[in-house]
């Protein structure tokens, strides 16, 4: 079985054995490899202890050499390096205490996470498999190498991993391996936040977002998110409605599969954030009326909270957290079928977040009951047909676009500060209703700078 080896990663490979030592690519790039995947990077394995790496290669950095690691680096490319080793005690469910090296490559493989990512490759040798990974490639398997329960002590990360790859390779995880998962998934509290968002962002951009339903299944999200249990144990007895809170977010996000293509993957990580906190605050918000039928009054902005408590939890950025927050704030915006409305809209989401916000609608619409389906999804293409003209046409919709600044009003008598604010913002409500307003004949004009005045004078 060949794999067509960059010609960097051969080189490096090459250099290794002419100086008397085995070498080889191995983990997830051949892994990705065999699924005819593009590997994001190469990483390789070698007999060679780490100061005969630095030896053999002018030009290194020094990554990890207490664990075997060495960065060579080739042109403007580079890649790690490691020694065979075997790892020691795990203290602190990331690091061993200490490594071993060793001379041989099966005792390297089988401290590795899953058997399709113990998988190593030359040219000359071919395939490595020590333990079944091409078996599970071929099959769609997730399996632990060796004890499950062993893998995941090492690094409780392996726990969230293993649902990640199953999502982003459609696999299912082995019988053994998800029991282990199960009964050690209360370990990940000792994981720190950025390691849990990587993951979880990586399972919510994969082809397969649904599998977020995993978490839940296996106890990950109570340990790390457990709003997700939360909306899992909340039922919609609505005619709007025919899942529970939880099914229905798992849907809205198996929906959003169909933009897999036509989305950048940072699109598409704000749009499945959006998607997996949009009704967060629906557990907070139920009440049920006389006749038993269910209502969620004020769950937008309540979601828009919870959604900003979590992403910060897990020490996402601040343009995330704003941009999810704002769609998760106007997702149940419905009232937009004029033009005045909709540049109202538009101004508070902002041009860029606009499109994802139309596709959450669709994602939630198409995760709703039947009732009524159909009519909003037309009232979304019709809203959506009056965006395009707005944006074909160039109205204003923000202070920048306004056809007069501060500099302007300034010269009319307004106080710098919040009168001149006010008056701005006043400009921006008139001309958001009406976008031949925005003149600056009539937005200047002696009569409306008067009123205007009057309105903002004591701000």
């Amino acid at each position: 079985m060949q794999i067509n080896l960059p010609e960097k990663v051969s080189h490096i490979i090459s250099v290794l054995k002419a100086e008397g030592y085995e070498a080889y690519a191995v983990g997830g790039c051949v892994r990705d490899c065999l699924l005819g995947r593009k590997p994001d990077d190469w990483d390789i394995t070698t007999s060679a202890d780490p100061l005969s790496v630095k030896r053999i290669f002018k030009r290194t950095v020094d990554t990890g050499l207490k664990h075997g690691t060495v960065t060579v680096l080739m042109g403007k490319e580079s890649y790690e390096v490691t020694t065979y080793r075997i790892d020691g005690v795990y203290e602190d469910g990331r690091h061993p205490r200490e490594v071993t090296f060793t001379d041989r490559l099966e005792e390297d493989l089988m401290r590795r996470d899953f058997t399709i990512n113990a998988l190593a490759y030359n040219d000359d040798t071919g395939i490595v498999d020590c333990f079944g990974g091409l078996s599970d490639l071929k099959n769609g398997v997730i399996r632990a190498v060796n004890d499950p329960e062993k893998r995941f002590d090492e690094d409780a990360l392996r726990i969230m991993r293993a649902v990640r790859f199953s999502a982003q390779l459609d696999f299912k995880i082995e019988e053994k391996t998800l029991s282990s998962i199960i009964k050690k998934a209360d370990t990940l509290r000792q994981i720190s936040a950025e390691r849990i968002q990587t993951e979880l962002v990586k399972l919510l951009v994969s082809d397969s977002p649904q599998k977020i339903l995993s978490l839940y299944e296996t106890g990950i999200s109570r340990v790390i998110m457990p709003e997700i249990d939360r909306m899992m144990e909340t039922e919609q007895n609505n005619p709007h409605h025919m899942y529970n809170v939880g099914i229905h977010t798992v849907e809205t996000l198996n929906n959003s599969r169909e933009w897999n293509d036509r989305l950048s993957r940072a699109d598409k990580r704000i749009l499945r954030l959006s998607l997996l906190c949009h009704d967060m605050g629906k557990p907070d918000c139920k009440s049920t009326d006389e006749k038993g039928t269910d209502h969620f009054y004020g769950h937008a902005g309540v979601s828009e909270e919870i959604a900003s408590r979590i992403l910060k939890r897990l020490k996402f950025d601040n343009d995330t957290i704003y941009k999810v927050r704002t769609l998760v704030k106007y997702h149940d915006h419905r009232d937009v079928l004029t033009k005045p409305k909709l540049r109202r809209l538009m101004a508070k989401i902002g041009d860029d977040l606009m499109p994802l916000w139309f596709i959450l609608r669709r994602c939630d619409t198409n995760a709703q009951s039947e009732y009524k389906r159909r009519e909003k999804l037309e009232c979304i293409d019709s809203c959506e047909k009056l965006y395009r003209e707005i944006v074909r046409d160039k109205d204003c919709l923000t202070l920048k676009d306004l056809k007069v600044d501060g500099k302007d009003l300034i010269t009319c008598g307004f106080k710098p500060g919040r009168q001149l604010g006010a008056a701005l913002n006043r400009m921006l409500q008139i001309v958001l209703d009406d976008p031949g307003k925005n003149t600056r004949e009539y937005l200047l004009s002696g009569e409306l700078i008067k009123e205007l005045y009057r309105e903002t004078e004591n701000k």
